[in-house]
């Protein structure tokens, strides 16, 4: 049994109509159609929804069936899909610091004065230059593999 046939199931045993199971999980009853079609899966919030207001243990909704793999490969597909957005949203953000933090070294650097002391001494902070750059090159650098790495899982995506 598939995951649509155990949706449709789980609501002719409760003598629903797939409106009356919609307003009970407040989702539309285009969703349950789509649940029940195979066209759509419902996430794992729904799930835990579904599984109380039907008595079920999430064993039994997800696995209820010998053929419900597709229920399984979502869920094993978005837990492995927030995996990786966290660690781009982190990425994103290590690269946007370390721009942010290159520019304000330049900016530093732009607004100091270099003054020769008494004792003929050059006082310059000539190391914010280079240092803002280099800040500046592994921001960029950061953005580009996480783009490259983006790229790249898009493109094996609609190969498989």
């Amino acid at each position: 049994m598939d995951f649509g046939e155990q949706i449709m199931s789980i609501r002719l045993e409760n003598n629903l109509t797939q409106e009356q199971m919609a307003s009970k999980l407040n989702v539309t009853r285009q969703a349950v159609s789509n649940w029940e079609g195979n066209r759509n899966l419902p996430d794992i919030e729904m799930l835990i929804t579904i599984s109380n207001v039907f008595h079920l243990s999430l064993d039994q909704l997800i696995l209820g069936g010998e053929n419900m793999s597709n229920i399984k490969e979502k869920l094993i597909r978005d837990g492995s899909e927030t995996r990786r957005a966290r660690l781009n949203l982190i990425s994103i953000a290590v690269g946007a610091a370390l721009l942010l933090f290159g520019f304000i070294l330049i900016l530093i650097k732009g607004a100091s004065v270099e003054y020769i002391d008494e004792a003929g001494i050059l006082h310059e902070n000539f190391f914010l230059l280079p240092m803002g750059f280099l800040f500046i090159f592994g921001g960029l650098i950061t953005f580009f593999i996480t783009g490259f790495r983006h790229l790249i899982l898009k493109l094996k995506n609609k190969k498989i």
